[in-house]
């Protein structure tokens, strides 16, 4: 799975989804970023430059061992979570840290904040989720997005939809259904289903048990699928990125399959649901 994984997520990265996206200005030293770079010395003047121009401002990207693990670092001074933490990657998760390197060296010459989705995900895991308030709210808001999860709405047609949403989506909610030994509810309508109060608690009890790594992918993988469900079996390998990209898409498919492909559209947001979604199966790679 995290091979194929890998194989759909490097390519993209490497290429920036084959398309260019509209600069938008994020600044290198900003909490709102993925990472910073240290602030004494000559490199203030190469970030503030940087900051100034959305340029390259590094010429070797290395990765080093240090504090008991792997830092990534520009020029010899290692990335920054946005917190000020060194992104300091667990000796297990190699690929992580070779995946980060990855993209900062192919930060060519403009600095593209929306390819660095390894960098802005590990520095999530270090930042947020070994604390555990955050860790508490972060589940609630995933429940409640399983509240209204995407794939609970099954349409009765167009006969593509209907045939894609038994494809990708019903697998999964057998799945669910059968492992954590819970009532899940469905429609054909409008109407939110109700869900028991009992599956509510047994999900939070799965997401408890989360590291903090699983807890990023978790999260990145909701919000970009749309789906509890779909993002819960990407992280617990039921599924590969591919499968959970499909289930994602199975609406948009459906119209694509009637209506055609809007070039710029369509073809952009099929790829950047793979980048983001390949970003949180490799973060769970143990090598």
């Amino acid at each position: 799975m995290y091979r194929q994984a890998v194989r759909a997520f490097v390519p993209v990265l490497q290429n920036n989804v084959r398309r260019s996206f509209p600069a938008r200005r994020i600044l290198v030293s900003s909490s709102r970023t993925h990472a910073t770079v240290p602030e004494s010395g000559p490199a203030v003047t190469a970030t503030n430059r940087a900051e100034a121009t959305l340029k390259r401002f590094w010429k070797n990207v290395e990765i080093e061992k240090r504090d008991g693990g792997y830092a990534v670092t520009l020029d010899k001074r290692p990335l920054k979570t946005p917190s000020g933490k060194r992104l300091i990657i667990p000796p297990e998760k190699r690929l992580v840290a070779a995946l980060i390197a990855s993209e900062w060296e192919n930060q060519e010459t403009l600095l593209k904040p929306h390819a660095l989705p390894m960098t802005s995900i590990a520095s999530r895991a270090l930042d947020a989720f070994e604390d555990e308030p955050t860790r508490e709210e972060v589940r609630a808001q995933l429940l409640k997005y399983f509240e209204t999860d995407t794939i609970f709405y099954h349409a009765t047609e167009p006969a593509t939809l209907v045939k894609l949403q038994e494809a990708h989506w019903k697998p999964i909610l057998h799945w669910a259904r059968s492992t954590f030994d819970v009532e899940i509810a469905t429609t054909d309508s409008f109407l939110v289903p109700s869900q028991p109060p009992e599956t509510i608690l047994k999900l939070n009890e799965a997401l408890t048990k989360f590291s903090p790594w699983e807890m990023a992918a978790m999260e990145r993988a909701t919000y970009t699928s749309k789906s509890f469900l779909i993002a819960l079996a990407l992280v617990k390998r039921h599924i590969d990125v591919d499968q959970a990209a499909q289930a994602a898409h199975a609406e948009v498919n459906s119209q694509i399959e009637r209506w055609g492909e809007v070039e710029d559209s369509h073809d952009v947001d099929y790829h950047d649901i793979r980048r983001q979604l390949g970003s949180a199966a490799c973060l769970l790679a143990d090598y």
